[in-house]
């Protein structure tokens, strides 16, 4: 470990947590250098169990000894910057959670066949911006089973700061890429794909024709608009959650564990 103090926010190596934007973190023009931030020692735990690599560390004083003891210890010989936590705060723009952030090194996008090579049941996230559901989604499909997920290119970063921290580390947890074709090429891959969607032709999602496919591919769009209507017309089925009250439907991310929990086949137990 190697223990760094800081008095300024203009301290050399600090800016990957403070003036790099979410953007250039990324580095699309040069993945293999692109960076994502965790938060928190749990998080940060579950990135590094997942086999992702430690850059850097941002640590309130109190905590070194404390709450990120053994995240510093297992993160080798990576600097760790330390300092009171108003300068911290200063530094990220909010008080750090339970006062650490960890710089990851972002893994090489994997390819789609390979990330769906086994699975039976995938999530499609198309067109979703905004992080606090794209973290939500992850959030969900990983405690109800989903195999993979799959994000078109309309669709916001996962390991966005803020999508990680609202996934609790999820996506950590879930094979996913990106989705360059469009989704209807999954049906060559061997899933029938379910759009999320209120259509006249909309059956309900707890539909048994829908829990007897061998392999799913259920595809949520965004809240405003939905799904585009060339994904509706091209998808094998159109469906949808019942609702009470009135109520036309949910938010994506509620509509997102609702799907998962009928189709993976919890609704049979």
């Amino acid at each position: 470990m190697e223990l760094i103090e800081i008095n300024s926010l203009d301290h050399p190596g600090v800016d990957i947590f403070s003036t790099l934007t979410e953007a250039r973190l990324r580095n699309r023009l040069d993945p293999e250098r692109g960076i994502f931030i965790a938060e928190s020692p749990k998080v940060i735990d579950v990135a590094l169990r997942a086999g992702h690599t430690p850059l850097a560390l941002l640590c309130e004083r109190k905590h070194i000894k404390g709450d990120a003891a053994e995240i510093i210890s297992r993160c080798g010989d990576i600097p760790v910057f330390t300092g009171p936590r108003e300068l911290l705060a200063g530094l990220t723009g909010y008080t750090l959670t339970r006062g650490v952030l960890c710089a990851m090194r972002r893994p090489m996008p994997r390819p789609v066949e390979e990330v769906c090579r086994d699975a039976r049941r995938i999530a499609v996230i198309d067109g979703v911006t905004d992080t606090t559901n794209i973290g939500a989604i992850f959030r969900s499909a990983a405690a109800l089973g989903i195999d993979a997920v799959l994000l078109t290119t309309t669709s916001c970063d996962p390991l966005n700061r803020r999508s990680v921290r609202v996934s609790m580390g999820s996506v950590f947890l879930v094979p996913w890429t990106w989705l360059d074709a469009p989704v209807a090429s999954l049906k060559e891959l061997g899933f029938a794909t379910v759009a999320l969607a209120l259509t006249d032709d909309s059956v309900s999602i707890a539909d048994p024709c829908l829990k007897a496919l061998p392999k799913v591919a259920m595809v949520l769009g965004t809240e405003g608009d939905g799904l585009a209507r060339e994904v509706i017309a091209e998808a094998d089925f159109t469906a949808k959650i019942p609702m009470a009250h009135g109520v036309d439907s949910l938010n994506v991310a509620a509509a997102s564990a609702v799907a998962f929990w009928e189709l993976v086949g919890h609704g049979h137990q």
